[in-house]
């Protein structure tokens, strides 16, 4: 007796089945394949990689780009208002050489302002010793160039007198090639400009 053709119809139905799941199943993998790339992706961005002295792998968290910068811009800020206003009759050159790496001409037409002035004569014929107390910046890092506004607290001690006094400073902050050691942060300051100086009383 012989076996009886399947229906063409019923091939062709189970040959489309076929075709169909193959196609999806790829499809599948391929959608899977495509998100796992973007996650390794994205994680490889977020993280750096070192390896142990066993060999194995040690992934380290890295901090973000504008998290570091803000970081630098402090510490540059800080620095520079400490080496510029912290001075007294035995550091005030090397401080004041160290702070002029920090800025552009800004900073040294200021720095040569203050020396026509009589500013460094008088801390050397009295004495006096410029002590930084606090330094506090706000910057705005949406875009360069970087403004910033910095309030300097600082003394000066007379021998027998001690005056606190409040500085307030403005510039912008850019990106120059850092410099080790003069210039760490690889970050210049611009425009600089002392806006206000008061005096305190003691009780501030």
């Amino acid at each position: 007796m012989k076996t009886p053709y399947k229906n063409i119809y019923s091939l062709l139905n189970q040959n489309r089945f076929i075709v169909w799941s193959m196609v999806i199943g790829t499809t599948v993998t391929c959608i899977v394949a495509i998100l796992s790339v973007v996650k390794l992706h994205r994680d490889t961005l977020n993280n750096a990689f070192m390896i142990n002295t066993d060999g194995s792998v040690i992934p380290l968290k890295l901090v973000s780009q504008k998290e570091n910068l803000s970081v630098e811009a402090m510490s540059h800020l800080e620095l520079f208002h400490t080496y510029f206003y912290n001075i007294d009759a035995g550091n005030y050159k090397k401080n004041l050489e160290k702070a002029l790496w920090l800025g552009n001409s800004s900073v040294d037409d200021l720095y040569r302002q203050k020396k026509s002035d009589g500013v460094y004569n008088r801390l050397l014929q009295y004495s006096l010793v410029q002590k930084v107390l606090k330094v506090d910046s706000k910057i705005n890092l949406s875009k360069e160039p970087y403004t910033f506004n910095t309030v300097t607290r600082f003394e000066i001690n007379r021998g027998t007198v001690v005056d606190t006094y409040e500085l307030i400073t403005t510039g912008n902050l850019i990106h120059v090639d850092r410099n080790f050691p003069k210039n760490t942060h690889g970050l210049l300051i611009t425009n600089f400009f002392e806006k206000s100086l008061k005096k305190l009383n003691h009780e501030n």
